[in-house]
């Protein structure tokens, strides 16, 4: 990886190196990574994922990821919210997962505390979205450097802890930051990085939950 994060693929375009050239990682960072998401499910599925991250490589969990949905209902919380420890055994026989129990336990906690928060403020993505930060408080411009720097922000620390204050687990202010930064809370491809104009597209053009 260059000093600047960037790297030009086989195909002209230059990118934020860290998908280190892998195929499924490079089709993650050119179609998913930073794309402004609102769909409830898909941002309970990332961030119970990124609580499975915890040790590892998100490639690791990324290539798992059809098999931990199959597992896991879609990650249809409302479904999850209904697991029992018939559930956790079944899904610790599970070899295509990460088989961690206190995880799995978590993902299932989660689910419904997610429930919950949806009763209360009526969507995932009104909370979540709630806590993206202002334009000012972020790095200009948006380099490597700057990253590698700062792997927790202010309101990824505000995020984790309002979770964690509602009995979610596995949510820390490095999880929580990792979240933002793939569901496009914030727009963290770096300058010069092909897609962080069309991330910033999109973001321009969300309506905001």
């Amino acid at each position: 990886m260059n000093d600047d994060g960037l790297v030009r693929g086989d195909d002209g375009i230059v990118r934020c190196a860290w998908h280190g050239g892998k195929d499924d990682y490079q089709i993650y960072h050119d179609e998913e990574w930073g794309r402004p998401e609102t769909d409830d499910i898909r941002l309970f599925e990332k961030i119970c994922l990124e609580g499975f991250q915890s040790g590892l490589s998100w490639l690791t969990i990324l290539r798992k990821r059809e098999n931990f949905r199959a597992g896991f209902d879609g990650f249809d919380f409302r479904k999850v919210a209904e697991y029992g420890e018939a559930d956790v055994e079944r899904l610790l026989d599970d070899a295509g997962i990460v088989r961690h129990r206190r995880k799995i336990e978590s993902t299932i906690n989660n689910a419904r505390r997610a429930r919950d928060l949806v009763e209360e403020t009526g969507s995932l993505a009104r909370f979540f979205w709630s806590y993206e930060p202002e334009p000012e408080t972020r790095p200009d411009p948006v380099t490597w450097t700057a990253l590698v720097a700062n792997p927790t922000t202010d309101a990824s620390t505000r995020l984790s802890k309002d979770l964690k204050k509602r009995g979610w687990s596995f949510v820390g202010p490095t999880t929580a930051y990792a979240f933002m930064q793939a569901m496009g809370l914030v727009n963290d491809h770096v300058e010069g990085c092909a897609f962080r104009k069309v991330v910033e597209d999109e973001r321009r053009a969300l309506t905001r939950p």
